[in-house]
């Protein structure tokens, strides 16, 4: 089986833009799905739905693929799968190391779409001495003094980084040192990586503050509508709210239109 080490995937040598790339799990997610249900072909509009893109978005990514679908008939399921998999580098086995087995680590560790989609987890690390030969997830837990070896052994491309913050640039320069060319950084901090090392960040705190948003706005609290587009306008509690309308009432009741001078 070839591995990670030996074998890139060529979207880029291609020229496929990355936002397409970003893009390609979206669309395989959603045939694996059909594919499941044993559902032969799907229609562009019907793939995008699936996959929250509109269907000349799809289209254009698919152009970039080589497959524009048959008029009439559709995409075939199984292709694209097979097809957006190999784009992707998920006919190939990739070797994991995951890099901080706390409660997220150990978690990652034990998530099952990892094997499914091409992935196996080689490594487990942890500076804890506690930790040495504790199994989680039936993999038995490594010290952080073997980084380099298992990485070497194991001919390992991609790490990920369960970190807590203050660790995490200096466990990312340890993995790029040792060959690591792609990491998967949950730590809370921005990673200094040189050229030729693909960095993807997940910020679980960063997501939760952006529904934080939404939410807010959903409960009528965002700025005033009648603001110019790009106003800066700043967000007031409601109790801070009504306090203000209150102190801008005159004797008799609300503040008029137009103060006199």
């Amino acid at each position: 089986m070839a591995t990670g080490r030996t074998h890139r995937p060529a979207t880029r040598s291609r020229g496929i833009p990355e936002a397409t790339v970003a893009r390609l799990p979206l669309y395989l997610r959603a045939l694996t799905a059909l594919s499941e249900r044993s559902v032969p072909t799907v229609s562009s509009e019907e793939l995008a739905s699936a996959a929250g893109v509109n269907s000349a978005k799809l289209r254009k990514d698919f152009s970039y693929l080589g497959s524009y679908g048959t008029r009439g008939v559709g995409y075939d399921v199984e292709y694209l799968v097979y097809q957006i998999s190999r784009e992707l580098g998920l006919t190939q086995d990739w070797p994991v190391v995951i890099v901080g087995i706390g409660n997220l680590g150990a978690a990652l560790a034990g998530y099952g779409g990892f094997a499914s989609r091409g992935f196996r987890v080689a490594a487990l690390i942890d500076a804890d001495p506690a930790m040495t030969g504790k199994p989680v997830a039936g993999i038995p837990v490594q010290h952080s003094d073997d980084l380099e070896k298992i990485i070497s052994e194991d001919g390992v491309s991609i790490g990920v980084i369960a970190t807590p913050a203050g660790v995490a640039q200096q466990v990312c320069d340890r993995l790029v040192a040792a060959g690591v060319t792609s990491i998967l950084n949950f730590a809370p901090t921005v990673l200094s990586v040189p050229d030729g090392v693909d960095v993807r960040k997940v910020d679980l705190s960063i997501e939760l503050q952006i529904l934080a948003f939404h939410e807010q706005r959903k409960a009528g609290e965002e700025p005033g509508a009648e603001a110019g587009e790009g106003a800066e306008t700043a967000v007031v509690p409601p109790a801070a709210r009504a306090a203000e309308d209150t102190s801008r009432k005159g004797p008799d009741g609300d503040m008029p239109a137009v103060m006199p001078a």
